[in-house]
């Protein structure tokens, strides 16, 4: 099948799936054409500057989504969280999970050794796809397309520790330590459009820090974060008192 002009019907099956409301999406077949299909087919188009549009719109929008979703992440755990999302291996999954390789164009020798299935060729078509529909449809439409696909695949890396935020590491000492569950007490003030929350944190009753913050689960993480901090100045004082007392003896 040659590249036409306007989205034929395999690539309103993929508009479909992706749940993508935009019609007017001409450069989505070129988005689906490996570079041994284009090779076969002399000036053909391949995906290539697509995907190199679409990497960026990818790496873009998923920053956006970490900075704002995990207010209190340091730079280094956001880069992590970032690269462990956009990887190859992620976006070939991701490309599989909306049915992308049935939708390849390729040449000869790459259908013969099943590049439908390589990741390296799903997930450039993939961010090739992303390229084509920012131009088309417009970054709102494709940003919500990546948190659609990436949200749930975020927020299971955090789930399953591969950055810590303060809330989770102040719960997993608190029940360490002392056996319970910090308690949060959040208030709010100033109108709608520009509300401030305060957060106390408390392990069995005692007061362990505070913070506030533009959502409650902001100021639930800046009072964490104070918390550990007194945390860790106190075993420090212990550490030294313990050290000054050995030496005396």
């Amino acid at each position: 099948m040659d590249i036409t002009e306007e989205a034929g019907p395999i690539t309103h099956a993929l508009l479909a799936r992706l749940g993508i409301t935009c019609t007017h999406t001409p450069l989505l077949e070129v988005a689906l054409a490996h570079r041994s299909f284009a090779f076969e087919r002399k000036g053909a188009r391949n995906n290539e500057r697509l995907e190199f549009l679409g990497d960026a719109v990818l790496g873009l929008v998923v920053t956006d989504m970490i900075f704002n979703w995990f207010p209190d992440l340091p730079e280094g755990d956001m880069a992590k969280l970032r690269s462990s999302t956009v990887n190859m291996a992620v976006l070939a999954d991701v490309a599989r999970s909306v049915g992308l390789g049935d939708e390849l164009f390729l040449g000869k020798g790459e259908e013969l050794s099943g590049g439908r299935n390589k990741d390296s060729i799903l997930a450039d078509a993939f961010e090739a796809v992303l390229g084509a529909l920012y131009l088309d449809c417009g970054l709102d439409e494709t940003a919500a397309l990546i948190e659609r696909l990436f949200s749930s695949h975020i927020h299971e890396l955090v789930d399953r520790g591969v950055v810590r935020d303060f809330k989770t590491n102040l719960q997993e000492l608190s029940v360490q330590q002392v056996g319970a569950m910090p308690e949060y007490r959040v208030s709010a003030s100033g109108p709608d459009h520009d509300k401030r929350f305060d957060a106390e944190v408390f392990v069995k009753g005692d007061y362990m820090g505070s913070g506030i913050g533009r959502s409650k689960k902001q100021a639930e993480q800046a009072a964490a974060k104070e918390a550990l901090t007194q945390l860790a100045e106190g075993y420090r004082q212990v550490a030294e008192s313990l050290g000054t007392d050995a030496r005396a003896t």
